[in-house]
């Protein structure tokens, strides 16, 4: 006889886990599953090996980016800087420095070119007259 009752205990055990599994509603028992939860999600599949896109983002067209507009080629001719490529400011600022010890009015230099040298480092570096 005690091994009926035991019998009887496990199969009333069985079929109260499965009952409260049913009784709870579908948005719990999908959060309870898994990360995230929801279970209406869809997966995305990265593409293989990362690759980057071909295009050129907003940096790369600005005045220290790979290629720059019209401006910015003839303030880096003024400077003596690559015309094509990324600049860093530490660059423009050496080659700045460079330019204004050699046109600098008390060194001998005329007022005027230390003023396009001026403005070709401020547009290099984005700083605008305000």
């Amino acid at each position: 006889m005690p091994q009926t009752t035991v019998e009887q205990d496990s199969v009333r055990l069985i079929t109260t886990r499965s009952t409260s599994q049913q009784q709870r509603p579908a948005s719990e028992a999908a959060a309870s599953k898994g990360f995230g939860g929801g279970g209406t999600s869809k997966s995305r599949k990265r593409k293989a090996g990362g690759k980057r896109s071909p295009a050129l983002s907003k940096a790369d067209w600005g005045p220290l980016g790979k290629h720059p507009d019209l401006d910015a080629i003839v303030a880096r001719q003024r400077l003596h800087l690559p015309l094509s490529g990324r600049l860093s400011e530490s660059q423009v600022n050496q080659a700045w420095k460079r330019c204004a010890s050699e046109h600098h009015p008390d060194r001998g230099g005329a007022h005027d070119t230390m003023q396009l040298v001026n403005g070709a480092r401020d547009l290099l570096l984005g700083r605008s007259l305000s």
